[in-house]
């Protein structure tokens, strides 16, 4: 069991990293999709900091002996989560970084086909 200054002192860091997210989603260094499941994790930790008795009920509830091993389960699935969605993000964005190379070196190709172009007029001009 928590004492209520432990309490207080994990309610003050999480809404302390709450504020942190939200400034940095205002600055834009931060998008809010990518922010919106470190909110709602900090919501739901918040909620079992305020009402310690539900970590108990649910820890007994999934058949976890210790709520700190709840928590710790808990935190483990979250990054778990956290890390499957960037390697989702990070495929599309390889994805679209590939074709995007590819139409950038088309546009070159035809772009230095179109000055050679130019260039071979400008010389039959010139005769």
């Amino acid at each position: 069991m928590m004492t209520v200054k432990l309490q207080l002192i994990v309610g003050a860091v999480l809404i302390l990293g709450m504020l942190l997210i939200l400034i940095m989603v205002k600055k834009r260094s931060l998008d809010l999709k990518y922010a919106l499941s470190w909110l709602l994790g900090i919501v739901l930790v918040l909620i079992l900091d305020c009402f310690p008795k539900l970590l108990n009920r649910l820890s007994r509830a999934l058949g976890v002996f210790s709520p700190v091993n709840m928590i710790f389960f808990l935190g483990f699935c979250f990054s778990l989560l956290i890390i499957f969605t960037l390697t989702v993000i990070v495929s599309r964005m390889s994805e679209r970084i590939r074709k995007l190379s590819q139409a950038v070196a088309l546009n070159e190709e035809k772009l230095r086909i179109l000055t050679a172009d130019e260039q071979k007029e400008k010389k039959e001009d010139g005769k």
